[in-house]
């Protein structure tokens, strides 16, 4: 079976946050991992090369695949920040979704281009429902 890309590294998270080049973005940045720290209980890991990830689980399933990920986490990238959240799609989202600000969703996937356009109490409630969601399906995180 191949190796799963997406591991854990010993990278330094202050050192990858200084080489953002816009300012505004790393302010965000450093603001996310805040956000995240206090929400998750967690301190903020490299996951592969691009996103800063909070606590870890075991995951494995029915096919045989299994691994290890972060049950929330984010990535600045260059034109916006991808969230990474690990709750059902489900009507809480939607409303919360909908209290949210300025965004667009994918299927796990939240992209903000700058906090100023969201309200970070409502980002903190998808944080917390995605660890309570991971913590119930995945007894073991960590």
């Amino acid at each position: 079976m191949a190796e799963n890309k997406m591991q854990e590294t010993t990278e330094n998270v202050m050192d990858f946050v200084g080489k953002i080049e816009d300012d505004k973005k790393r302010q965000d940045a450093h603001r996310l991992i805040q956000l995240f720290s206090e929400e998750t209980g967690n301190a903020p890991k490299i996951w592969g090369t691009t996103i800063i990830g909070f606590g870890r689980y075991h995951y494995k399933y029915a096919s045989g695949h299994e691994g290890d990920a972060a049950p929330v986490g984010f990535s600045p990238r260059k034109a916006q920040f991808s969230i990474y959240l690990s709750q059902p799609d489900n009507e809480k989202r939607a409303s919360q979704l909908t209290r949210l600000g300025k965004h667009k969703m994918g299927k796990g996937c939240l992209y903000i281009k700058k906090l100023d356009d969201i309200d970070e109490s409502v980002l903190k409630e998808l944080v917390q429902d995605s660890v309570n969601y991971i913590k119930e399906t995945y007894p073991d995180l960590k």
